[in-house]
C-alpha cells in the first residue's frame, strides 16, 4: 500500500463505536458525521479512504474514514490501552514489555489499514516517544517490524490537532472558551477565540490565541503519586502539582476569562468517565456522551462519586475498568487543577480529539488543493 515504507512522509459522525471498560473500541457500524467542520464549496474525493493514528503514553488509537458531504464518515476505529509510557518517569525509557504490547497493537492498526484500502494517513506519536530517550529507536522499531512510518510530533502542533478535532463542539455563542486534552504523558491546555468566517484550518469554530503544554498526565501523575488508594491529602498534592505547572498560562489570560458565556471543553478518559458515572451508565456509550453538557455541580457530584469508589469498584465500573481504575483519580487532579485556574460555569464533553483533527486537516488540505 502507498502508506506504507515511505520513510519522512508526513502522513498526511463517528460511526457507532463500542468501547469496553478497558477493552478495545471496535467500530460496529459506519455513520456519517456531517457536523464535524463543514467545507462549503468543495468536497474531498469520497473514493479515498483516510486514517489518522495517534500513539499515546497510555492509548493506541486509530479511525478509518472517507469523505461524506461536508463532513466524514468513519468506516474502522481501533482502540487499546497500551501503556507505552509504564515506568518512563522512573527510567527515561520505553520498557520491553511496553513496545511489545504496542507493536502488537500497531499490526492490527497495520492490518485495518490494509483491509480498507488505505490511501492518505498520518500516524502520529506523542509525550511518550517524546520523552524516552529511546523513543526515535522505538520508531524505527515499528517501522521495520510493522512498515508503519510514525512521526513524533511536538507539543504545538498536539495542541492545533486537538483544536482541530475538538472545537466543533464549541458554543457558537461563546467569545472564547478553554479547551483541554488530558493524555496520558502529557496534558494540553488551548485558548481559542472567536474566528471571523473562513478563519484557520478547516472553517474551524475557534482560533488558538494561546496554548501551554503541561508535562504531566494520567499516567506520569499517578506513578508519581500513586493511583490505588488515593487520600484526600494526595488528591490535593496532585492538584497542587498542576496548579504549578498551569500558574503562568492562568496569568496570561486572567483577563480573558471574564468573556460572555466562557465554558470549558475537555477531551479526555476521565471526562468522558465523568460523564458516564454522571450519566447512570453501566456500560461506556460515547453516543450519549460526546456533546453532554454538565454544570460545575454536575462535576463535583460526578468526581466526588468516584473519590468516594474504591479501587477494586472503579476496576468493576462499566466506564472504567481495571486498565483505567489507577489512572482516573489523576485525572480528575488534573481537571480539578485547570477548573480552579479556569473556573467555569460549565463545560462540554467531547469523545473525540487528536485522531478527528488530524483526519479534519488531511481532508482540508485535499480540499485546497482541489480548489486550486
Amino acid at each position: 500500500m502507498g502508506w506504507l515504507r515511505q520513510p519522512g512522509w508526513r502522513r498526511g459522525e463517528f460511526g457507532v463505536v463500542a468501547q469496553l471498560a478497558g477493552g478495545d473500541e471496535v467500530q460496529t457500524a459506519p455513520q456519517p458525521h456531517g457536523d464535524f467542520y463543514p467545507q462549503p464549496g468543495r468536497r474531498s474525493d469520497p473514493r479515498i479512504t483516510y486514517a489518522a493514528l495517534d500513539l499515546g503514553t497510555n492509548n493506541c488509537r486509530l479511525l478509518i474514514a472517507r469523505p461524506f458531504h461536508e463532513g466524514f464518515q468513519i468506516v474502522d476505529a481501533f482502540s487499546r490501552i497500551v501503556r507505552l509510557g509504564e515506568g518512563l518517569t522512573q527510567t527515561n525509557r520505553l520498557g520491553e514489555a511496553a513496545i511489545l504490547r504496542t507493536i502488537a497493537a500497531l499490526h492490527i492498526c497495520r492490518d485495518k489499514m490494509e483491509a480498507r484500502h488505505v490511501m492518505r494517513a498520518r500516524l502520529i506519536a506523542t509525550e511518550a516517544c517524546r520523552a524516552a530517550e529511546n523513543g526515535e529507536d522505538f520508531i524505527d522499531r515499528v517501522y521495520e517490524e510493522t512498515g508503519l512510518d510514525l512521526e513524533i510530533v511536538d507539543r504545538e502542533a498536539e495542541a492545533h490537532l486537538a483544536a482541530a478535532g475538538c472545537a466543533a463542539l464549541a458554543d457558537e455563542r461563546a467569545e472564547s472558551i478553554l479547551l483541554f486534552d488530558i493524555g496520558g504523558g502529557s496534558s494540553e491546555v488551548v485558548w481559542l477565540n472567536r474566528a471571523e468566517d473562513g478563519h484557520d484550518c478547516g472553517n474551524l469554530r475557534g482560533r488558538v490565541k494561546d496554548w501551554v503544554s503541561l508535562p504531566v498526565g494520567v499516567v506520569s501523575l499517578a506513578e508519581k503519586f500513586g493511583g490505588v488508594e488515593v487520600s484526600p491529602g494526595v488528591f490535593e498534592a496532585m492538584i497542587a502539582h498542576v496548579e504549578e505547572g498551569l500558574a503562568n498560562f492562568a496569568a496570561r489570560l486572567s483577563r480573558e476569562r471574564r468573556c460572555q458565556n466562557f465554558h470549558l471543553l475537555g477531551t479526555s478518559g476521565t471526562v468522558t468517565t465523568l460523564a458516564g458515572v454522571h450519566l447512570g451508565l453501566a456500560r461506556y456509550d460515547r453516543r450519549r456522551v460526546d456533546g453532554l453538557w454538565m454544570s460545575r455541580l454536575e462535576v463535583d457530584a460526578a468526581m466526588a462519586y468516584l473519590r468516594a469508589m474504591s479501587y477494586s469498584d472503579r476496576a468493576q465500573h462499566g466506564c472504567i475498568g481495571p486498565d483505567r481504575a489507577d489512572l482516573v483519580l489523576a485525572g480528575c487532579a488534573i481537571f480539578e487543577a485547570i477548573r480552579r485556574a479556569f473556573p467555569a460555569r460549565r463545560v462540554r464533553i467531547a469523545d473525540r480529539g487528536l485522531r478527528e483533527g488530524l483526519l479534519t486537516q488531511m481532508m482540508h488540505a485535499d480540499r485546497a488543493r482541489q480548489k486550486r
